[in-house]
């Protein structure tokens, strides 16, 4: 009984030692991830304006108003981009042009581009700029320079609420922020722009149905018909890359399967094949894949197909060792061939194991190919990157990933679906 006792004492003691450590282990990890990863520098990194600028233009569009301070000519566009551009002579309403053009960006902000550049800040006072040969030659109020103003010899910036003005020897230019993207249905060169959703569906009714979904189609600024290619390009990659490598890795898996290869050589070098093909990161096949064929979707297709092959291989394998061989034993009375054996007494047993993966994996590599495509050339993916490395256009990096997720979650429904048809025999869904 002592000896019992004191067995009993001492795991008692070893646990409550366990469950002390461990904690301890964790706060520990924690302690050193905190100052190896620099957490207390991140305040000295966080640049809070261009966070909320970034924000900012993913739900709203900037017009542009610019004039070039060698000849005085003013053009007016939507994110600066010529696509956007205001034919000359017109302009919004908060844009009077003249000899003098002047900018109400609201609430008593007024910028003039005259002989000066002036911005009147209701509250501060009147900031007027010369800007030529010697610089911006800036004058502003009296008293201490404010946060919100960035003045030097040769570039003036004023961000305020209202808007910001930017001022070098060459260019003076006016941001002003709406909420909403513009011009994502029409165009400014579309005679439908500016038109009522009543006066649309009026002349659709009127025989310009065609016509109108020409103009939203074929958008120049969000390119509407490409967007939509890119997507259908995103779920072919995925929808090649995860079938082909189920077919593939299906025979395979029967080679890996020691209940159906007693050789054990040759199960060795199947397993290791799938190991290999699936310890390669798909990201890392892309890159490769992209050197030896060149960019293209059929290159992260390829990608996707050996990396899941690999996972595949080795889920099939285990589904097949674990079949029951009286179902074959049932098959094999009738007078079958292996092949019927395998048809009719082992794929019916691993359907709904197979099936079930493979469209898990669907849905997973519908994601999946947004990345490889930003590194293949290919799908949303590489509109996604092309519009994040501009850094213009952030409204169209969210519309870009609201797609993604609206594409994302219909695959989820999808594969959902066809999964209950399939493996419940198209129970209710």
């Amino acid at each position: 009984m002592t000896t019992l006792a004191m067995q009993t004492v001492s795991g008692f003691r070893r646990k409550r030692l366990t469950a002390l450590a461990l904690p301890l282990l964790i706060l520990l990890y924690l302690t050193y991830a905190f100052f190896a990863f620099d957490v207390p520098g991140l305040t000295d990194r966080v640049n809070v304006g261009n966070a909320r600028t970034l924000v900012a233009d993913t739900y709203s569009y900037k017009t542009h108003v610019t004039r070039d301070n060698r000849n005085g000519s003013v053009q007016i566009a939507i994110e600066g981009e010529r696509k956007g551009r205001y034919p000359e002579g017109t302009s919004p309403d908060w844009v009077a042009l003249g000899a003098d053009t002047v900018i109400d960006l609201g609430e008593g902000h007024v910028v003039t581009f005259g002989q000066n550049v002036t911005y009147d800040v209701p509250g501060y006072g009147l900031i007027v700029t010369d800007p030529g040969n010697t610089g911006v030659n800036a004058e502003l109020p009296d008293g201490p320079v404010p946060e919100w103003i960035n003045a030097s010899g040769n570039r003036l910036t004023v961000t305020t609420d209202a808007g910001r003005l930017t001022v070098t020897r060459n260019r003076s230019e006016v941001f002003r922020y709406a909420p909403g993207w513009e011009l994502f249905f029409f165009t400014l060169e579309s005679p439908y722009h500016d038109m009522s959703w009543g006066q649309i569906a009026s002349r659709a009714f009127s025989g310009e149905a065609g016509a109108i979904w020409s103009d939203f189609w074929n958008n120049a600024m969000w390119r509407h018909g490409d967007v939509a290619w890119a997507l259908v390009e995103t779920v072919l990659m995925a929808f090649l890359g995860t079938f082909g490598a189920a077919i593939i890795a299906l025979p395979l898996a029967f080679l890996a399967a020691k209940n159906f290869t007693p050789l054990g050589s040759l199960r060795f070098a199947a397993r290791r094949v799938f190991d290999f093909l699936r310890g390669v990161d798909g990201l890392i096949w892309t890159i490769v894949l992209s050197r030896a064929f060149g960019p293209g979707p059929l290159t992260g297709s390829i990608a996707i197909l050996l990396t899941d092959t690999g996972s595949f291989g080795k889920m099939f394998s285990e589904a097949l060792e674990n079949v029951d061989e009286k179902q074959i034993e049932g098959v094999s009375s009738t007078g079958a061939k292996p092949m019927q054996r395998y048809r009719f007494g082992v794929i019916p047993q691993i359907t709904p194991v197979l099936l079930s993966q493979v469209l898990y994996y669907l849905e997973s590599n519908t994601r999946s190919a947004t990345i490889i495509g930003a590194i293949t050339g290919g799908g949303i993916g590489l509109m996604l990157t092309q519009a994040i490395i501009t850094q213009k256009d952030w409204e169209e990096v969210s519309y870009y990933i609201v797609l993604i997720i609206l594409l994302v979650m219909a695959m989820d429904t999808f594969s959902g679906w066809l999964r209950r048809k399939l493996i419940k025999g198209g129970g209710d869904v």
